[in-house]
C-alpha cells in the first residue's frame, strides 16, 4: 500500500481499472465517467491521498462537510455509493474497506500518473428533484432511514406503513434526499393525495416528472430514478396497476410508497413505520438518561424552536413522559404539542390532553392541509372509510385498553351489524392502520392509539349514541368479571 503526499489539482492518480482525475473532478473507468455526485468524490479524494491508512469517520466528516453538521449516516450513503460505482467482476468490493470502531481505508493500489492525459470535460452532474427544502431536523429515524437506503436500489419497490401522523412522508424524503446522487434521472415527489378520481393517476404523475400532457409510462423505460409516490390509500387499485406495470416495463426504476394499508402490489416490500420511543416510568431518574428517548428528543427539539431558552430539567420529566404517552409517540402530535409551549407552558400542555384536538390545532402554515393538524390528518382517513368502517370504529372507541374479538362483538354487534361482518370490518380497520393487532401470550389482542380513540369517541358523541354505547361496555365487562372471563387488559 502506499500514501500520497503532496497532491496537486493536475495529478491523475490509477487504481484499478480506474483513473481519478482531480482537476476536473472526473473519474473514468477505462473512457466512461462515473457519475458521482460532489460530496463523493471529495471522500474519494480524502480517502485516496490516505490510501492504506485508515481515516476515522470524524475525519472524514471534518474535511468533507467543514461548516456543516452532519448524521453519520450522509457518511454511510456516500461511502456505499462508492463502492457500488467501483464493483465490477474482478475486485467486488475490494477498494474501500470499513476498520470497525476506527472508520475508513481505501486498500487498492495508488498510482500517480507521470502526466496528465487529455479526457473529455462532462458537466457536473446536477440532480434532478422536486424535493421540498427540510426546514428540521429528522429525529428518531435513522434506523429506518439507512434501512431504505440500503435496501431501495435493490428491491425496487418498498412501502412504509403506518398511521397518520406517524411521519411517513418525513422519513421518504430524507431517504429520498440522501439517494439524490445514486439516480440518474432524479428523484421525484408525487403527491397522490392531490387527486380523488383513479382516473387522474398516471397524468398526475406525467405531469410531475415534467413530461407533458398525453405522455404515456412508455416513456419511463429508459429512466434510471426514484419515484416517491405518497399518500396512495385512497387510491389502492390504480396505484397497484401503476406500480406493477412500472416495475416491468421500467427496470432501472425504484418506487418508494407511503400509505396508510398496503397495496397489495406484486413484489412489495412492507415497512411499518412505529411511533418514536416513549421512555418508561424507570427512565425519570435524569435528564441525560431521559433525552435517550426518541419521543423525548423530537418534543424538547420542537419546543427550543418555539420558546428561546427552553431547557429539560429534572422537575419536568414526569410531564413530559405523560405528553409523549398520551399521543403515542406520533411525531405530528408531538410537534403540534410543543407548538404550544410558549402560550401554555408544559403544565398547561399536560393539562389539555384529555382535550387533545382542540390543543392540537394550532398547525404548520406551510403544510399541506391534512398535515396542518392531527384532526385534519385522522379526517383525511376517517372520510374515505365506509359507512360501515366510520360506525365501527366509533363504537369500539367505548374499549379503554386492549380487547379481543368476543368483547368487540359483545359490545357493539346488533341487528345491522352482524358479527361475520365485524370481523371483516375490523380486519380492514387494522389494514388502514386505525386499529393495532397484537399477540398478548399466544392470543390476539386490538388496540388503539390514544390519539385515535379520542377522534372517534367525538364522532360517537356527535353521533349520539356514546352512552348507548358506554353502558353496553360497562354491561359487557361486568358480566365477562363475574363469569371470570378475561376479555380486556
Amino acid at each position: 500500500m502506499n500514501s500520497l503526499k503532496d497532491l496537486h489539482s493536475d495529478t491523475v492518480l490509477r487504481f484499478g481499472p480506474y483513473t481519478f482525475h482531480l482537476n476536473q473532478r472526473l473519474v473514468l473507468h477505462g473512457d466512461q465517467p462515473l457519475r458521482l455526485g460532489g460530496r463523493a468524490l471529495d471522500i474519494l479524494q480524502v480517502l485516496v491521498e490516505h490510501a492504506g491508512s485508515v481515516v476515522s469517520k470524524d475525519e472524514l466528516i471534518a474535511q468533507v462537510w467543514p461548516r456543516s453538521v452532519v448524521e453519520d449516516i450522509n457518511l454511510r450513503v456516500h461511502i456505499a455509493a462508492l463502492r457500488r460505482a467501483f464493483r465490477d467482476e474482478h475486485n467486488g468490493d475490494g477498494y474501500i474497506a470499513t476498520i470497525p470502531q476506527r472508520g475508513y481505508s481505501f486498500v487498492a493500489s495508488v498510482q500517480q500518473a507521470s502526466q496528465a492525459v487529455p479526457v473529455p470535460i462532462e458537466t457536473a452532474h446536477q440532480p434532478r428533484h422536486n424535493l421540498p427544502a427540510r426546514l428540521t431536523p429528522v429525529i428518531g429515524r435513522d434506523a429506518m432511514v439507512g434501512s431504505l437506503v440500503r435496501q431501495l436500489p435493490v428491491r425496487r419497490f418498498m412501502t412504509l406503513v403506518g398511521p397518520c401522523g406517524i411521519g411517513k412522508t418525513t422519513v421518504a424524503l430524507r431517504v429520498a434526499e440522501l439517494l439524490l446522487q445514486h439516480y440518474r434521472d432524479g428523484v421525484w415527489l408525487v403527491d397522490l393525495a392531490m387527486i380523488d378520481d383513479p382516473a387522474q393517476v398516471v397524468d398526475h404523475l406525467t405531469r410531475t416528472l415534467g413530461l407533458g400532457v398525453g405522455t404515456t409510462l412508455q416513456a419511463l423505460e429508459q429512466w434510471h430514478a426514484l419515484l416517491i409516490l405518497d399518500n396512495c390509500e385512497h387510491l389502492q387499485e390504480s396505484c397497484r396497476t401503476l406500480i406493477e406495470t412500472l416495475l416491468t416495463s421500467a427496470p432501472r426504476l425504484s418506487l418508494l410508497v407511503t400509505s396508510r394499508e398496503p397495496l397489495l402490489a406484486s413484489g412489495e416490500t412492507l415497512m411499518p413505520l412505529p411511533p418514536l420511543v416513549v421512555p418508561p416510568a424507570s427512565a425519570l431518574r435524569s435528564v441525560e438518561e431521559f433525552m435517550g428517548y426518541s419521543a423525548v428528543q423530537l418534543f424538547v427539539s420542537r419546543a427550543r424552536a418555539r420558546q428561546q431558552g427552553f431547557a429539560l430539567r429534572e422537575q419536568d420529566l414526569k410531564a413530559v413522559r405523560e405528553i409523549c404517552r398520551r399521543l403515542d409517540g406520533l411525531p405530528l402530535a408531538l410537534e403540534l404539542a410543543a407548538a404550544q409551549i410558549d402560550a401554555l407552558a408544559l403544565v398547561g400542555v399536560q393539562a389539555q390532553l384529555d382535550n387533545c384536538f382542540q390543543l392540537l390545532t394550532q398547525g404548520r402554515r406551510t403544510a399541506v392541509p391534512r398535515h396542518q393538524t392531527l384532526k385534519a390528518a385522522l379526517d383525511w382517513s376517517y372520510e374515505r372509510l365506509s359507512p360501515q368502517e366510520q360506525t365501527v370504529l366509533q363504537r369500539l372507541a367505548v374499549f379503554k385498553s386492549a380487547f379481543n374479538l368476543e368483547a368487540a362483538k359483545g359490545v357493539i354487534s346488533c341487528a345491522t351489524l352482524q358479527s361475520a361482518n365485524l370481523t371483516c370490518v375490523m380486519e380492514s380497520l387494522v389494514q388502514k392502520s386505525l386499529l393495532s393487532l397484537e399477540l398478548v401470550n399466544g392470543a390476539s389482542r386490538y388496540r388503539f392509539l390514544n390519539t385515535t380513540r379520542s377522534y372517534a369517541l367525538e364522532k360517537l358523541e356527535h353521533s349520539g349514541a356514546l352512552r348507548t354505547y358506554e353502558m353496553r361496555y360497562a354491561g359487557y365487562i361486568s358480566h365477562a368479571r363475574s363469569s371470570d372471563r378475561h376479555v380486556a387488559l
